[in-house]
């Protein structure tokens, strides 16, 4: 038995929480996108876009496990979605060939297991942050190379981007598109904390900085 519709007035509510947790998710406040997705889902369960918005924020908070639920009941809200195609292989036990390829040249250049793993965490998130985006893999090589090459930079190695286009065999223009996609979807920034293996994150010393600057501007301004 199909579900019932959602009403005007929850509609309405719904679109307004829509409208709040995209405007949270592009400011990087997870947990007030996901929250506002859950409401617009629950008010209007049978919009699709909502589901797959609330999928996006839930990846960028690394919950996985509840992006890829959210991901089921979209595909079940629009069985025919040209973006099937896409989101099953995510429910695959084994690797597509952009994982293998990356896991293979990665281990090879002696990189970590967890920079591997960031690499690997990289491309699941990117083919849920896409939306209704298309993502076209003519060439696998590619799409590994970029997601070595950022995951690289991310972790402060130094990589030029023609070594790694060399190494994958394809062109350094071809790396540098697939790189800018990657972070443009993702915004991705120097060892951002998705991604960084490092023992230590230099952005924690720039928190700390902040926080010290906040509190000498405080008693600077006390009577």
């Amino acid at each position: 038995m199909a579900k019932p519709k959602a009403s005007a007035d929850n509609r309405r509510k719904a679109e307004a929480h829509k409208e709040k947790g995209l405007r949270a998710y592009e400011e990087w406040d997870i947990d007030q996108a996901v929250k506002h997705l859950q409401a617009a889902v629950r008010l209007a369960p049978d919009e699709p876009d909502y589901v797959l918005h609330l999928a996006r924020a839930l990846a960028r908070s690394g919950d996985f496990d509840q992006a890829l639920r959210a991901l089921a009941t979209f595909m079940r809200l629009e069985p025919d979605s040209p973006l099937t195609s896409r989101f099953e292989p995510l429910f695959a036990s084994g690797m597509d060939e952009v994982e293998r390829l990356v896991t293979s040249k990665m281990t090879a250049a002696g990189l970590t297991i967890e920079e591997v793993g960031a690499a690997i965490q990289m491309w699941l998130e990117y083919r849920i942050a896409l939306g209704r985006e298309p993502l076209i893999v003519r060439k696998p090589e590619t799409w590994a190379a970029a997601l070595d090459y950022t995951v690289r930079k991310v972790n402060l190695r130094p990589v030029k981007r023609k070594e790694i286009a060399r190494l994958y065999n394809v062109s350094d223009s071809a790396v540098r598109d697939r790189h800018n996609d990657l972070v443009k979807t993702l915004d991705v920034m120097p060892c951002d904390y998705r991604y960084f293996k490092g023992e230590e994150n230099p952005l924690d010393k720039l928190v700390e900085a902040a926080e010290l600057l906040e509190q000498l501007e405080a008693r600077f301004k006390e009577p």
